[in-house]
């Protein structure tokens, strides 16, 4: 692993739990990692430890095999030879493009300086914007240009604190999209910071779930949705709902017995011993529930979210339970309105019971 943070704590004095507490992860040479999870779950503070901002109280994190931190020693943030993208963008109003990009290269000679500003430019696609000025330029194009300096004296790591949370949120998914290719093109190796899904899923080879101060789960994204690991990213990431469920065998099939009918021949499903009585809660994504008229499970229409090509309905079934569900925008029902549904699920995500939290909805 080229970045490596082994069981690392970081306690801030006064507090009384860790502000990350035992987080162990690792990002290969030219990946992209992304932190996400809600505010106050630790995920700033790790980058700022990794960047060497902040002091390891235990655990380390090494680079290229390289311990820069750890309980008992911690080389200076200015020797880490990381760069850093922040959510401000930090350009100086007074210089243009081409001397904003410069700033950290005064060690090469001036022809060697310019070469390289040109070259990072054109890869952020600003390669005409030299002599402008950050006033002159959109939202997007500053953070290019944060991003082109923040490259241009070739770290080994860059970390990136919610560099998009100032943009539009219509520009935000399309310029991580451009940053990820950005990235690549140059062979980086990187660390995100973001409260949103849709970025963290549209720049991250491995995505972190964080909370309190924990990791929850670090992964591909297709498994964080599928496959979460702790009942906490099941609830965080996308949409769904923990429905009450019951686990029997059928024969050689598990039988999931739910509100919404019985789900059977799916390709993954824990075994009914796997619970006591093989009760459990049962986690149903928005596109695990399909609308149809025909079906004999009927729920009320309590809430629906335009979402252009669809609605993200939030239904309720005659047993209270809610369900979520995405139907397509021209099937547009009224609240209050009573719709046939059904479940369509190929494997089932399943967690102990929470008495205390009955069917949680996530609309994150």
């Amino acid at each position: 692993m080229f970045l490596e943070l082994s069981n690392l704590v970081v306690h801030y004095a006064g507090r009384s739990s860790p502000a990350v507490g035992g987080v162990s992860l690792g990002l290969r040479t030219g990946e992209i990692g992304v932190l996400i999870g809600p505010s106050g779950c630790g995920k700033t503070t790790l980058l700022r430890a990794v960047a060497g901002l902040e002091q390891a109280q235990a655990g380390s994190i090494s680079l290229a095999q390289e311990i820069v931190s750890s309980g008992k020693q911690h080389v200076p943030a200015e020797q880490r030879r990381i760069g850093m993208v922040f959510q401000d963008y930090a350009l100086f109003p007074h210089l243009d493009v081409g001397h904003n990009v410069a700033f950290g290269l005064t060690h090469l000679k001036p022809a060697e300086r310019q070469q390289r500003v040109s070259e990072v430019l054109d890869m952020v696609g600003l390669g005409k914007a030299q002599k402008r000025y950050p006033h002159e330029l959109s939202g997007g194009q500053q953070q290019r240009v944060a991003l082109a300096r923040a490259l241009a004296p070739r770290p080994r790591l860059l970390l990136l604190d919610e560099p998009f949370s100032n943009l539009d949120v219509d520009l935000r998914e399309r310029l991580a999209h451009e940053v990820r290719g950005i990235l690549k093109l140059a062979g980086a190796t990187a660390l995100f910071v973001t409260h949103d899904q849709l970025e963290a899923f549209a720049i991250g080879d491995r995505i972190g779930v964080m909370h309190e101060g924990q990791l929850h789960q670090w992964d591909e994204a297709y498994e964080l949705y599928h496959r979460p690991a702790t009942r906490f990213v099941a609830e965080f990431i996308g949409h769904g709902v923990f429905t009450h469920a019951q686990l029997t065998q059928r024969d050689h099939n598990v039988v999931v017995h739910t509100a919404l009918g019985d789900l059977s021949d799916m390709l993954e499903c824990p075994l009914p011993s796997a619970y006591p009585d093989g009760i459990c809660d049962v986690l149903l994504r928005a596109d695990d529930i399909v609308h149809d008229d025909a079906a004999p499970v009927k729920a009320q229409i309590l809430r629906k979210a335009f979402r252009g090509s669809e609605f993200l309905y939030t239904l309720q079934l005659q047993t209270g339970e809610t369900v979520m569900a995405h139907v397509p925008s021209h099937h547009n029902h009224a609240l209050g309105e009573w719709i046939g549904i059904r479940a369509e699920v190929d494997h089932v995500v399943t967690f102990q019971r929470d008495e205390h939290a009955p069917a949680a909805t996530s609309e994150s």
